[in-house]
């Protein structure tokens, strides 16, 4: 079973964002970077399928040259090679980023394809529903479950009234959510075997077909307001609530 996971390089999610002066991206001499959270439960999944059903793992990313570091923590993990699709900028649109994975996909087939629901830096979500497109394949976004089963894989998506239950063959496109797994740590000789494993650069001229006008950190909260203590203040909070927030 040959299984491609597409693999994100995201700023660690305790960094401290700041904006350049002209507000256009983030300053990033400082950030440390990580894989993306989302893709590493589906790296995960990858890995566990590879271990019952045998194949191969192999990782996949659109990024700028020091995306392979990135790649090297996927392979500490347990993936068995790497491709790196380098970009002379951040690709920050998803339609973008889609079309350049599908490219290399169409002419290197998997049996499955997997990626984090999103990544935690742009939010956008939206890559692993227009790669399925893209290749013509069926997908589900957000599992929660997944299931090798005789004729593709089974899943389950949390919805609003409960759980969703999906069938799909294979090839298909599946984008992972929290809960799917636990994530396993790299091991000291997965690290030093990760040196090892083939990581094939591949330079991309594709640039980003939109781009952001201008960013803008979310205003600060206001300071909050003690309106009393006790059973005394229950009148004039339900009055604050129907009169200044106008939520009642």
């Amino acid at each position: 079973m040959r299984i491609v996971v597409c693999l994100k390089r995201v700023p660690d999610t305790e960094s401290v964002i700041r904006l350049t002066p002209d507000g256009t991206t983030i300053e990033r001499g400082d950030l440390n970077y990580i894989i993306n959270p989302y893709d590493e439960y589906a790296l995960e999944a990858a890995l566990q399928l590879k271990e019952a059903e045998g194949g191969e793992v192999v990782l996949l990313c659109a990024g700028e040259a020091e995306a392979d570091s990135t790649l090297r923590k996927g392979l500490a993990m347990g993936a068995d090679e790497a491709v790196l699709l380098q970009v002379p900028q951040e690709l920050r649109d998803p339609w973008s980023t889609a079309r350049l994975l599908a490219d290399w996909l169409r002419a290197h087939p998997a049996d499955l394809i997997l990626a984090g629901k999103q990544g935690v830096d742009y939010d956008h979500g939206a890559v692993p529903g227009m790669l399925a497109e893209l290749l013509g394949l069926p997908s589900a976004t957000a599992i929660c479950a997944l299931e090798r089963v005789a004729d593709g894989v089974r899943v389950e998506r949390e919805v609003e009234a409960g759980r969703e239950r999906i069938r799909l063959p294979l090839p298909c496109v599946l984008s992972a959510d929290k809960g799917l797994n636990e994530p396993r740590y790299a091991s000291l000789k997965g690290i030093m075997m990760a040196k090892k494993k083939p990581l094939e650069v591949l330079e991309s001229q594709a640039t980003a077909e939109a781009e952001a006008g201008r960013l803008a950190l979310p205003p600060a909260r206001p300071a909050g307001r003690v309106i009393g203590e006790g059973a005394q203040a229950a009148g004039e909070l339900l009055r604050l609530l129907k009169e200044e927030a106008r939520v009642l």
